[in-house]
């Protein structure tokens, strides 16, 4: 990439394209921080928590399903785990009470509790029976879907997400489509699923020859715009041609004087 300056603001979903190897993942690494940029930097607004959907499905294969949802907003997991811990002790004790109310606290100014796991696993497809097995005793399908509501579990400020629609049947795609296109945060999604980013985008991100631009709208929009850009190049190339060719008959033409 070079001499990319681009601001991804609240409440719109961007949709990155482009051709296969021209860098969409690569630069979604560097969104994350799971790749150090060369030069330049990355900026985000402090206090904001950044969800990116996990790519290795056999990463959390010892852990129970539901488990692996919860840590996807690390804090919210750790309050939670804290506080069943203080309300199974048998001598709770007035510090107890006081770390209880203080974790309570906590949790409610994060929304604990409409952050519900099972809820994002049902709405994906993963029926309640499979919520408390461990990850490695799911099927690959099954594996994606838990690892997508881990991504959007706890109402993450930024979602990147790579391929989400990738092995997810119509109904659980139809359910993340109404998800993404209800949620009001920002979104940064690489798909090749055209019908996808016609449905959830705002904004499409074209990454061309190490340079993104930006354009308003979905992916039919960009298409319209690029092919109507493409139209106009012709016409001028045709007239520079046409233009060409005149010059060239009258030096013919003249070339003796």
């Amino acid at each position: 990439f070079e001499d990319v300056n681009i601001k991804f603001t609240e409440g719109n979903c961007y949709g990155i394209i482009g051709a296969n190897g021209a860098g969409k993942s690569t630069f979604l690494k560097i969104l994350s921080g799971q790749l150090e940029p060369t030069n330049g930097s990355i900026t985000m607004t402090p206090g904001q928590r950044l969800s990116v959907l996990e790519q290795d499905h056999f990463k959390y294969d010892d852990c129970v399903v539901l488990d692996t949802v919860m840590m996807g907003n690390a804090r919210l997991f750790e309050i939670m785990k804290e506080k069943d811990a203080i309300y199974a002790k048998e001598d709770f004790s007035d510090e107890d009470g006081i770390r209880a109310s203080e974790l309570e606290a906590e949790f409610a100014q994060m929304n604990g509790w409409e952050a519900d796991a099972a809820s994002l696993l049902n709405g994906l497809g993963i029926e309640t029976d499979l919520h408390y097995k461990k990850m490695g005793e799911l099927d690959g399908p099954d594996k994606v879907k838990v690892l997508l509501a881990r991504a959007l579990f706890g109402n993450p400020d930024i979602l990147l997400m790579d391929e989400p629609t990738n092995h997810l049947d119509l109904a659980a795609i139809d359910w993340l489509e109404e998800f993404l296109i209800n949620f009001e945060n920002t979104v940064i999604v690489v798909s090749h699923d055209r019908y996808f980013l016609n449905k959830v985008c705002t904004n499409i991100a074209d990454i061309d020859y190490g340079k993104i631009t930006m354009f308003v709208g979905n992916y039919d929009f960009w298409y319209s715009y690029t092919q109507m850009t493409q139209r106009q190049l012709k016409d001028q190339n045709k007239r520079v041609e046409q233009k060409i060719k005149e010059l060239q008959d009258f030096i013919q033409r003249f070339s003796a004087n």
